[in-house]
């Protein structure tokens, strides 16, 4: 059994996703930026450890990873899960938790990455729009990509509905993809993420039917 740690800054509908996914982990500790994040009290309720670190305490953004780093490394997880954690983080970070730090973005990632992104793809007309869990690397948003779920765009979408919609599914694949790896079965390879022979692509996608 392994610990994982998870991050967040907000509402915690992701980190409450994988807290009831009985994932194969013997410890959960979940660290927020924000102390007003509602998050953290879904995570108490659920008589997990939580620990608050907040940015604005810190001169610059290397004060404030290195404080989440040492917050982190007292629990040496096996792996990290940004769950709408809002904070970008630096360099030296990123290489220290490289291979073990992973992230769900609400698009389908090369598209859209950054912010809005529900509202940029509406602007661009696009017809399918989702979510990605990737791998974090230093380029933002653009790490190797675990798995993706797709979702119909529709001509009356409103970018509030369009969310609704892809959070859903972000909701299924999240938890998918933190257990494929507490369980050995994705590795990485060549900046592409590999698939153990028990899974199969068709599981790295997942795409509901159009009502």
């Amino acid at each position: 059994m392994q610990s994982l740690v998870i991050l967040i800054s907000g509402r915690g509908s992701n980190l409450q996703a994988l807290i009831t996914a009985n994932l194969p982990v013997k410890s959960i500790v979940v660290i927020s930026n924000n102390p007003s994040a509602s998050g953290l009290a879904i995570a108490q309720s659920y008589q997990i450890a939580t620990h608050v670190i907040d940015h604005r305490c810190y001169l610059d953004r290397d004060a404030f990873d290195a404080a989440l780093a040492k917050q982190i490394d007292r629990y040496q997880p096996d792996l990290i899960a940004l769950a709408g954690f809002m904070r970008i983080l630096g360099d030296n970070f990123i290489n220290r938790y490289r291979d073990r730090l992973i992230n769900i973005h609400p698009s389908l990632l090369p598209s859209f990455p950054g912010l809005n992104t529900h509202v940029r793809a509406l602007e661009r007309g696009v017809k399918i729009h989702g979510c990605t869990v990737h791998f974090v690397t230093n380029q933002l948003d653009h790490g190797p990509i675990v798995i993706q779920a797709a979702v119909p765009v529709f001509s009356d979408d409103t970018p509030d509905m369009l969310a609704n919609r892809v959070l859903k599914q972000e909701h299924l694949v999240y938890p998918k993809a933190v257990r494929w790896f507490l369980e050995g079965r994705i590795k990485l390879k060549d900046d592409q993420v590999k698939l153990a022979p028990t899974l199969n692509l068709n599981q790295a996608l997942h795409s509901p039917a159009i009502d």
